[in-house]
């Protein structure tokens, strides 16, 4: 939950760190000899008056004298806007109290002037307050609202900088500001007399932080809305019931734009994801407590104005003069007038093409759509819902005036809201469950038990589910069945198919299974094709928990009834079919019927795709089963970009999970760490904790050949944390993370904890509970540990189960896993050039693949085989690739192993062998700019000579040397030079 600070108290200052630094040099220099000006511009709300404040903060510290003043929008005397800054101080009565010393009002295109006389009398003022203080700082804010006396006195000031320690400082919106004085800044900005600072919207980790300083407690004052915002986007809630700032601050930055006043009113309003655009809120007096300044600006209008921009925030995010005419009754002469003033007042702006205007940005409509009275504003949602019926428009289009006149006519705006909830579930189901939560309440007394209550009841379950909001939709499903008898057949199944999802969405796979069970069981057979829903929740949870073998005669039954009647569903049922035979390893059958899917989908638009959500995950991870990375990846990739959404988490964490598994195969190791924590980050938001452990695994393999050996410990315990937190049981996200936490175990010395966690994890001898896809590597792995465990029988049997197994999948790489188990059994043999021919064969599989980690690592863990039975010669070359392939995808780990081994060979050195064979083998870790690096710091040079010689600023420099000290195992530029010059010795 978040609460807003109180505008009195002053909260954090966050995303601002350059600016502020900016204005600390600005005080500093005031004691120079020369005066300066400051201007702060930006959009509305952007926190122009706040970096003001903080300005004559710091100019208070250090006893500057401040005035100040805050020009406004109502009629005011000539310098006004100076005069409020120093109130009755002395001499500052000198300004006139009419326009008398200003030149006649001059003619558009003539520049504003002041009186010569009346100019110089004004800079001696100022030059003797700021003397007489030891400085003077005068801030101006909303500056484009000042007189025109103020303007042209201003404009004179940046033309000609007053000398000693005087500092003005002003804010202003450049859209609203006048020309003459737009000019005047330009100009000082090109001279340099005027530094600008134009404030940008926050980035997303700024709208985190301040979010994490407005975090309260449950028991606190925090506004009311924000809970059901945590637990709409929370899918149900986590495991502890708290929001995630990080979580809630992307999609609450799309909304604001990142401006601060719009993430203060958002929040304020109890904000809703699921909600949003069609509202900023649940808490309307939340929001409209904290928009007094939005609100003045819009009472300051003329009334034909504010009629205008009432009827155009009811209209929507984009509108057209003709309509605004229609709808507020101006015509449309006024209404031209209108918008010119509120394009003038930035209130609205013409968009570039079109005819079309829109409100400066959307929380400034909704601030003029809640502020305006009730009565007024059911009046034109009336006339906007009668326009667009009488177009023809959109059901959507209709709801979102339906539901404001619900009260007055729900006759007519019943069947506008079901219809409309059809057309945006898929891409709005917060707003789709609302308007069909309105319909349910506007329904006859006489209608409560009836089919179409009962409709409505099971569209706002898929609704709310869609929407992430579980627990609702479980809590309504239930209660539909209650008494399933008085349901038609029809909806019925529909009723148990909708609960059954939304019990597997919330991790219950035995209530799901035995749900979906329940209903099937009571069907004649062959299944009619209207069970086909009811089939694919049964399938779907069966594949989740790794027993699909249990529900694949159900989905086959079920796709074949659905052949003809319904061709949504038969794919559905057919992409689910071939996951589910590919988790099997039945690669036979999955194999055509995934190109032949495949084909079908990438001919699909976004939007059926999109429908179920699941479709593209399913399809991936199928084709990621069979080895088909390329097709996997864009289909993973097409579907993360179609979910992408604070309604659609889950699936967006699965297809993560997917492709940081592809990038990690594929050797793009930050994009697998990334991916694995973008994955984490959802699952925590849903309070998925099998994900949480399974993203975490993946992070720590990902982690394992990014980083050196020197971080073998963190990277292990990160494992075994994620290890921990999969919950027991039998589902995929325990099988992956046991397999992962197993390669890392053995990778980092621990081979009887490697065969520990599978054994435990696998079910026994031949892992019947991990994917069978998999099972070959996995069966080579327990090899490979049993090997070095010194268990030379148990090694032997798993490597021809391991055989057997890939001999019956067929897949070059996981026999690629195989030949690498029986070249290490080969080698303990002494059988070195069977095991060289073995590493050989593995290394090209996964070349051709595309892993180059794994070609890389083949490579090394041959290379002393090869050189065995090849020669010194050869094995050098496969580590020279091995080098240049794991510099390419990053991978740390391959480069360490590379120079161990290299160290080990019997000769050291050779045409081929280039830098990173001279001196302590550890150099050839460094890139090529860290050994640029290196060698200047070596000579004695310091961090700001190297980034000045390297044009890197000392940070980077810094970085650099980290990283350098960390490979190399040293703590000292000295030591750094130590090893260089023993190695150019050694070359």
């Amino acid at each position: 939950m978040f609460a807003v600070p109180s505008l009195g108290t002053d909260g954090p200052l966050v995303g601002r760190e350059t600016e502020t630094a900016r204005l600390a040099g600005m005080v500093e220099a005031l004691g120079s000899t020369r005066g300066a000006v400051l201007e702060i511009a930006g959009d509305p709300g952007i926190g122009k008056t706040r970096l003001l404040g903080v300005l004559a903060e710091l100019a208070e510290r250090r006893g500057v004298r401040v005035a100040r003043a805050h020009a406004t929008r109502r009629g005011t005397a000539p310098y006004q806007v100076f005069r409020d800054a120093w109130g009755d101080r002395s001499g500052f009565c000198r300004f006139p109290a009419t326009a008398d010393g200003l030149g006649a009002t001059p003619a558009p295109q003539r520049p504003l002037t002041v009186d010569g006389s009346l100019f110089r009398a004004i800079r001696t003022l100022l030059a003797d307050w700021a003397v007489e203080g030891g400085g003077g700082l005068l801030l101006l804010d909303d500056f484009h609202l000042c007189d025109q006396e103020s303007a042209a006195l201003a404009a004179q000031l940046i033309r000609t900088p007053m000398s000693g320690p005087f500092l003005l400082a002003m804010a202003h919106r450049p859209r609203q500001t006048p020309a003459a004085l737009l000019e005047a800044l330009d100009c000082g900005v090109q001279t340099g007399s005027v530094v600008r600072i134009e404030l940008a919207p926050l980035d997303p980790g700024a709208v985190a932080t301040l979010l994490e300083s407005w975090r309260v407690g449950v028991g606190s004052s925090a506004l009311a809305g924000m809970a059901s915002s945590g637990e709409a986007l929370a899918g149900g809630g986590g495991s502890n019931g708290r929001l995630d700032s990080s979580a809630y601050a992307g999609p609450l930055y799309d909304a604001s734009g990142g401006t601060p006043r719009s993430v203060r009113i958002l929040v304020a309003a109890g904000w809703r994801p699921d909600g949003y655009p069609e509202r900023p809120g649940a808490d309307r007096d939340g929001l409209l407590r904290e928009v007094a300044g939005l609100t003045a600006e819009l009472d300051a209008l003329t009334p034909d104005a504010s009629t205008a921009a009432d009827a155009a925030a009811v209209l929507g995010d984009l509108f057209c003069p003709a309509d605004v005419a229609e709808v507020s009754g101006l015509g449309l002469g006024r209404t031209l007038g209108a918008l010119a003033e509120l394009s003038r007042g930035d209130v609205v702006r013409p968009l570039a093409c079109g005819g079309r205007f829109a409100f400066r940005d959307r929380v400034l409509r909704h601030v003029a759509h809640e502020r305006t009275e009730p009565c007024v504003r059911l009046s034109v949602h009336r006339r906007a819902l009668e326009l667009f019926t009488r177009r023809g428009a959109s059901a959507a289009a209709r709801a979102r005036h339906a539901e404001h006149v619900l009260g007055a006519d729900s006759t007519a705006a019943l069947s506008v809201l079901a219809e409309g909830a059809a057309e945006v579930i898929a891409e709005n189901p917060g707003t789709a469950a609302r308007w069909l939560r309105l319909a349910l309440h506007a329904l006859p007394g006489h209608d409560r038990d009836s089919p179409p209550r009962t409709t409505l009841m099971l569209a706002r379950c898929r609704a709310l589910s869609a929407a992430g909001r579980l627990e609702e939709a479980r809590a309504l499903a239930h209660e539909l069945l209650r008494d399933p008898s008085n349901l038609p057949a029809d909806l019925r199944l529909s009723t148990y198919a909708v609960c059954a999802g939304i019990e597997r969405l919330l991790g219950r796979y035995e209530e799901a299974e035995a749900l979906a069970r329940t209903a099937l069981d009571r069907l004649p057979r062959p299944l009619p094709a209207q069970a086909a829903e009811l089939a694919f929740q049964y399938g779907l949870v069966h594949l989740l928990r790794g027993t699909y073998q249990r529900a694949r005669p159900t989905v086959r039954e079920a796709a074949r009834a659905t052949a003809k009647a319904d061709d949504a569903a038969h794919m559905e049922l057919r992409v689910l079919a071939a996951c589910g035979d590919a988790y099997r390893g039945d690669l036979t059958t999955a194999a055509p019927e995934a190109t032949q899917l495949a084909r079908l989908v990438d001919a699909l638009p976004d939007a059926r795709v999109a429908r179920p959500p699941e479709l593209l995950a399913m399809l991936g991870c199928s084709e990621l089963y069979m080895e088909r990375f390329s097709d996997a990846s864009r289909h993973l990739r097409r579907g993360l970009t179609i979910a992408s959404g604070g309604p659609q988490q889950r699936i967006m964490m699965h297809h993560q999970l997917w492709l940081s598994t592809l990038d990690q195969w594929t050797g793009r190791l930050d994009g697998a760490e990334h991916r694995a924590r973008e994955a984490e980050g959802l699952a925590r938001a849903i309070g998925a904790d099998d994900a949480v452990g399974l993203a975490m695994t993946m992070r720590a393999s990902a982690l394992m050949w990014a980083r050196g050996r020197r971080e073998a410990a963190e990277i292990v315990a990160l494992a075994e944390q994620g290890a921990r937190n999969t919950l027991p049981g039998r589902n995929w996200c325990v099988s992956s993370a046991a397999g992962l936490l197993a390669q890392i175990q053995l990778m980092n010395g621990d081979p009887s904890g490697c065969l520990r966690t599978l054994l435990e994890q696998g079910g026994g001898e031949n892992l019947p509970l991990l994917q069978r896809p998999f099972r070959p590597s996995l069966l080579a792995m327990l090899s490979t540990a049993a090997l070095q465990c010194c268990d030379v029988g148990a090694a032997r049997r798993w490597a021809r189960h391991a055989d057997a197994a890939a001999e019956q999948l067929g897949l070059p790489v996981q026999q690629a896993y195989v030949h690498q188990a029986r070249a290490l059994l080969h080698v303990s043999d002494g059988e070195y050039d069977a095991a060289a021919k073995l590493f050989e064969q593995s290394a090209e599989a996964f070349r051709l693949a595309g892993m180059p980690v794994q070609h890389a690592w083949t490579l090394v863990t041959g290379a002393r085989s090869v050189e065995a039975a090849h020669g010194p010669a050869i094995a050098l070359q496969w580590l020279d690739t091995a080098m240049f392939v794991s510099r390419t995808c990053g991978a740390l780990r391959v480069r360490e192993q590379v120079i161990r081994v290299r160290g080990k060979l019997g000769t050291r050195g050779s045409a081929r062998s280039s830098a990173a064979a001279v001196g302590p083998a550890e150099l050839g870790l460094l890139t090529e700019r860290e050994r640029e690096i290196a060698q200047l710091a070596a000579a004695g040079k310091r961090s700001r000579e190297i980034g000045e010689q390297l044009f890197l600023s000392p940070r980077t420099v810094e970085t650099h040397l980290s990283r350098i000290y960390r490979k190399l195992d040293v703590s000292s530029r000295a030591a750094l030079a130590r090893i260089l010059h023993h190695a150019s010795v050694d070359h």
